[in-house]
């Protein structure tokens, strides 16, 4: 089964998206990066959770339904079974269930931690593929969760000290904005071109410059 990451961009898309990199940074200093994550966190406490409230919940419902329909309502020893048999089947499914389905178990994630987890991995990822390390301090991250449905922009102390930080939500509306149309790699081109646009004033390309980051990561 492809990765949430393999859907989202195929072959083609990722050769274009590394072009229209190759492309804009011809007239920048500056390095961006746009870096796709099939999930920033598993989750694994999420499905844990979902299993046990609705397992709990129908082995009580099935074996309150035994016991009103077991004459004089009085339950044999064969019937206390019912509710651990029921709740060991229930969890078992559940848990099955809401591993393997994305959008179930999006459900069950709090929008703060999401939010939180995507915020971290891609402070992670900004460090360990080096954007922190260029020239001229010019690395900007475009982040993409895939899972979470969260975009995050990370640009290195260069940018951020001539453009303001609020600036990047243009950057993210865009991306978000083609997700939400089922169209991401026109999207992520469009961010690129945007993000070349906010710094090449700033940082116009000099003599020497040499492409030092990766034009596109995807991480399934």
């Amino acid at each position: 089964m492809k990765s949430l990451a393999a859907r989202f961009l195929s072959a083609a898309d990722r050769e274009r998206i590394a072009r229209r990199v190759q492309q804009v940074e011809k007239s920048t200093s500056g390095e961006i990066v746009p870096y796709v994550s099939s999930a920033s966190y598993s989750y694994p406490a999420a499905a844990l959770r979902a299993a046990l409230v609705v397992s709990v919940l129908i082995a009580a419902a099935a074996t309150a339904a035994a016991d009103f329909f077991v004459l004089w309502g009085a339950l044999g020893l064969p019937d206390l079974w019912i509710f651990p048999s029921v709740f060991a089947a229930c969890f078992l499914m559940v848990y099955g269930l809401t591993s393997s389905v994305p959008g179930l178990k999006r459900r069950i994630i709090s929008r703060a931690e999401m939010t939180e987890e995507v915020g971290e991995a891609a402070l992670t990822a900004f460090f360990r593929h080096r954007l922190a390390e260029t020239r001229d301090r010019t690395g900007v991250l475009l982040f993409v969760s895939v899972f979470e449905r969260r975009v995050v922009v990370l640009a290195d102390k260069g940018i951020n000290d001539k453009v303001p930080p609020e600036t990047w939500q243009q950057v993210v509306n865009i991306v978000l904005r083609g997700i939400h149309e089922r169209r991401p790699a026109d999207a992520l081109c469009e961010a690129v071109t945007r993000c070349g646009e906010l710094i090449a004033a700033q940082f116009p390309l000099r003599s020497g410059d040499k492409d030092e980051l990766r034009n596109l990561i995807v991480e399934d």
